[in-house]
């Protein structure tokens, strides 16, 4: 269950409840009676996949260039 505070509350604990919520906690922000804002923790993003189709770059790729190719990519 999410623990309710109240603005002026959450403006002196900022720091406090900051450190609740990395630790797994949920903290509402009420006004009044009146919940406005939920503090949750961000979840980690996973690692990240390659590019976005599936394609292998072959072995030849780091060949060296031929001499007339790098000429041309030098001139």
């Amino acid at each position: 269950m999410a623990q309710t505070v109240k603005v002026q509350e959450a403006k002196t604990r900022l720091s406090a409840l900051l450190a609740e919520v990395e630790a797994g906690a949920e903290i509402v922000i009420a006004r009044g009676d009146v919940p406005v804002a939920r503090l949750v923790p961000i979840a980690k993003p996973g690692p990240r996949a390659m590019g976005f189709v599936a394609y292998r770059v072959p072995e030849t790729f780091f060949d060296p260039l031929p001499d007339e190719e790098l000429t041309a990519w030098e001139s």
